[in-house]
């Protein structure tokens, strides 16, 4: 049987979380909503997934390579709303006392981490399962790598990518060049749109044939595609998933990344400060147990 790695995209994660889950806070009136979510799906994937590795990869804090090459990228972004920042340094703990290894790397993103990560396990014929709602992470699927979707139960591997874009894995960096990435403000091709995207690339069989082909295309889509045409070497730069980061200092090989003990004594009082009554009943056996503080207002969610 093949190991397993199991990659969750934290930063991914942290907002779906954050913007899924209501307005909960404990005893202290401290928000709470997306470090439960996120705990919440962590413990999902554990149960889901049998994993002989994992981590947890999160973007690091400051500007990526990509910021370097398009000072647009993601300028339209607002800042990360208060309450989600307060929640990230309890994020970070909780995660680490579940017992999964965290990585961040500064100058690349999540996604970065993931690709390369990724690729080594395939070198080592390790398949790969990526949580993920990210969609230009299906650029990563083969025969190697899965990805799954713990909020829509969704699993893309080489033919699901397929059905749900209209192109293989290897040519999702074509069809987003084509489409553009509105949340990370990467422009695509003006009023081309995935139907239109993934014909042009099932036609010609790559955005390069496209290219060349792209004088016999008429109307408004084809001048549209011309006039696009220039910054296609720069789009394809910023949507490209890096497989190759340098993680020296960080993990020399997969087996780095096998999950430790899970720290009940940082569990307990995580769970105790931010009014997780069943994780905390659960975790130390007592049923009677409720967190610190007004127990009116411990507010948890079904686990």
């Amino acid at each position: 049987m093949k190991k397993t790695l199991l990659l969750v995209d934290g930063s991914s994660y942290l907002y779906r979380a954050f913007h899924a889950m209501p307005d909960l806070r404990n005893a202290q009136g401290e928000p709470t909503g997306a470090l439960y979510g996120v705990v919440n799906m962590l413990r999902k994937l554990v149960s889901d997934h049998k994993a002989e590795y994992a981590a947890c990869i999160f973007d690091a804090r400051g500007k990526t390579f990509r910021d370097d090459l398009y000072p647009e990228y993601k300028s339209h972004r607002p800042p990360m709303p208060e309450d989600l920042a307060a929640q990230i340094d309890p994020i970070h703990r909780a995660v680490r006392a579940l017992g999964w290894p965290v990585l961040a790397i500064e100058g690349v993103e999540a996604d970065d981490v993931i690709g390369t990560l990724a690729h080594r396990a395939a070198q080592h014929d390790v398949h790969t399962i990526v949580s993920t709602g990210d969609k230009d992470l299906a650029q990563l699927v083969n025969s190697h790598v899965t990805l799954v979707n713990t909020m829509s139960g969704e699993v893309l591997d080489e033919a699901g990518v397929v059905n749900k874009f209209g192109v293989p894995p290897e040519r999702i960096v074509d069809y987003l060049m084509l489409v553009g990435d509105t949340v990370d403000n990467v422009p695509g091709v003006t009023k081309v749109g995935p139907k239109t995207a993934a014909k042009w690339i099932t036609e010609f069989g790559s955005i390069d044939k496209l290219i060349e082909g792209a004088d016999g295309i008429k109307g408004v889509a084809g001048n549209n595609l011309r006039e696009a045409i220039p910054n296609f070497p720069l789009t394809r730069q910023l949507l490209t998933v890096k497989c190759d980061c340098d993680l020296t200092g960080h993990i020399d090989s997969v087996d780095d990344l096998t999950p430790r003990p899970r720290d009940d004594a940082a569990l307990t009082e995580l769970y105790e400060r931010y009014g997780f009554r069943t994780w905390l009943r659960d975790l130390t056996g007592d049923v009677e147990r409720v967190p610190a503080g007004d127990a009116r207002v411990a507010h948890e969610a079904p686990a």
